[in-house]
């Protein structure tokens, strides 16, 4: 059934007539060129995250690294003690190669320091590895992964696990949780949670803190942000334990 569904949405996005935006064209020559064959890795093809990432830079499990600069694979030490799981790198992302440094990675960042929590300290990933965007003229609006990229790019994260083994991780909103959990869920009921999977991984539920970004209301804002500096000061004690 998955895997029906995983053809299904690959041949959808395989006939978008999407193209990039022509102000990234020079960019994006500058990283394809470098690229390795267009081939499924195999599951030995790492030993450590530094050998991962760079077979990551050839990575086409999926069409979206069709149109996107680059690869923007997780940052962060190999022994760290929890990994924070996002949706996709934005369009900020896409360029420089780096997850979590456009406006929402900002905001991510000043609330981790707020909650004593350093950001060197922790990994920083993505659960879909490439940009996914609909091209409005100059501009890239990011679009969300649909299951089948989001089922495609799981082999980069359980990697990434494999080679880091946290103490727990960090599910920023509901692609996120999709991606660690294998199932859709209510990330606003559930927020604030610690779901134990089968291998004893632990997984803290919160929202993406580009949610935090959307709130027009200045009150409403802050105190979503307070609600996610006490998820944070959680995950803090959690990587303790």
């Amino acid at each position: 059934m998955i895997a029906r569904a995983d053809k299904a949405a690959r041949d959808m996005i395989a006939k978008m007539p999407t193209t990039p935006a022509p102000h990234h064209a020079k960019v994006q020559a500058r990283h394809w060129p470098k690229q390795q064959p267009a081939e499924t890795p195999d599951d030995d093809a790492a030993d450590t995250v530094s050998e991962l990432r760079e077979v990551a830079k050839g990575c086409r499990r999926c069409p979206l690294w069709r149109d996107a600069t680059q690869t923007v694979f997780g940052e962060g030490p190999d022994n760290a003690k929890v990994i924070f799981v996002g949706e996709q790198p934005g369009d900020q992302e896409d360029l420089a190669g780096q997850p979590f440094v456009g406006p929402a990675g900002k905001v991510f960042d000043a609330i981790l320091d707020d909650a004593g929590v350093d950001r060197l300290k922790v990994y920083v990933t993505n659960a879909v590895k490439h940009f996914k965007f609909e091209p409005r003229g100059k501009r890239r609006i990011h679009s969300k992964p649909n299951v089948g990229e989001v089922q495609a790019c799981r082999w980069w994260l359980d990697q990434e696990f494999d080679l880091i083994k946290p103490n727990v991780a960090v599910a920023l909103g509901a692609t996120a949780a999709l991606s660690l959990l294998g199932k859709a869920i209510p990330v606003t009921k559930m927020r604030g949670q610690v779901i134990e999977r089968e291998d004893g991984l632990r997984v803290f539920i919160t929202i993406h803190p580009s949610f935090i970004l959307r709130i027009r209301d200045h009150a409403d804002k802050e105190a979503e942000r307070e609600r996610f500096l006490q998820d944070m000061k959680q995950v803090k004690r959690l990587m303790a334990a």
